[in-house]
């Protein structure tokens, strides 16, 4: 199960991040949000989750009057200007876990949504504070960017704020700007058809309600599966390309030096270490043991994917070469 509403604040103030609570019905958009806190200073949100063609989910969090236009934000990805749609919602319930309009850069907090890239609006730095639901929608928190990217941080995410209404020009001699924020890794989810969903962006939380795909035989649905490295399926269809992750060593290397670093300083805090004491190493290891066990697993089956890829593709060429007539 992923984390709770109270567990999420509970670690907010382990954090000692400032926030303010506001209890209101339950709500979906926004527009209903805003009945409750839009009088109040600050920049409410709308977020987005959504998905590409390689299966890589996003969210988007922007300002509520932000105009985000996907195909333009698709092509700075470079993803092409169809690459990106909205998520479908068994990816909300095993990517997030969290219900329908509560998508926000909070649910990144679980450990299945750690391959999820993050965009943030820029313009939530130009507000005094912003308002979020800390992972269900009867509630809103309002907390400055300075302390949402101090969360962010802790949970091994660094904040990425960028200009959604940009449109720049992407060509031979200008790659697309937002491609380097992409995460690499793709998650394993159930199979999906492919028009799942809409492509335009709504003003609501999270995604729009649709029925659900039949789940394929024998695959099983849990968030623990999605941990883990791409299906066969998807390996098969890009054998030929592995990703840099999985075939350069010293990002391989560089990747688990920022996990575990990233760890490190969410499990050591000034409550933390007057509560531990002397078994404060003791405790922090366990923790990196348990948190950072599959992010490694998921990374040396990455690396060992690539490393029998390029064997087998070794090995095809030289038995073309020997197949072949003098």
């Amino acid at each position: 199960m992923g984390y709770t509403k109270d567990q999420l604040l509970q670690r907010l103030q382990e954090l000692q991040i400032d926030f303010v609570r506001h209890d209101h019905p339950v709500v979906l958009t926004v527009e209903e949000q805003a009945k409750y806190v839009g009088h109040l200073e600050g920049g409410l949100s709308k977020n987005l989750f959504l998905k590409d063609k390689k299966s890589r989910y996003y969210v988007v969090s922007a300002l509520a009057a932000t105009n985000v236009d996907l195909k333009v934000l698709s092509v700075r990805l470079g993803l092409g200007k169809g690459g990106l749609r909205m998520a479908p919602v068994e990816g909300l319930e095993e990517i997030l876990q969290v219900p329908l309009g509560c998508v926000t850069p909070f649910a990144l907090v679980n450990d299945s949504a750690r391959n999820v890239t993050l965009l943030l609006d820029q313009g939530f730095k130009t507000q005094k504070c912003c308002y979020f639901h800390p992972l269900s929608n009867d509630v809103t928190i309002s907390l400055s960017t300075g302390d949402l990217d101090k969360f962010l941080i802790s949970i091994g995410k660094d904040p990425s704020y960028v200009d959604l209404e940009a449109n720049p020009k992407v060509g031979k001699d200008q790659p697309p700007d937002l491609a380097s924020l992409v995460t690499s890794v793709t998650p394993i989810l159930i199979d999906q058809p492919e028009n799942t969903a809409t492509a335009k962006p709504s003003t609501s939380n999270d995604v729009p309600t649709e029925n659900k795909p039949k789940v394929a035989a024998g695959k099983a649905s849990s968030s623990k599966q999605s941990n883990n490295v791409p299906n066969v399926k998807e390996k098969s269809k890009n054998a030929a390309q592995p990703s840099i992750n999985g075939a350069d060593v010293g990002k391989f290397v560089d990747e688990i030096i920022d996990k575990a670093s990233s760890l490190v300083l969410s499990e050591i805090n000034e409550k933390s270490t007057e509560q531990q004491g002397e078994q404060l190493a003791s405790s922090v290891s366990s923790a990196l043991r348990k948190r950072l066990s599959l992010d490694l697993e998921s990374l040396a089956m990455m690396f060992k994917n690539t490393a029998v890829t390029q064997g087998f593709l070794m090995g095809t060429r030289a038995q073309s070469g020997r197949n072949c007539p003098p």
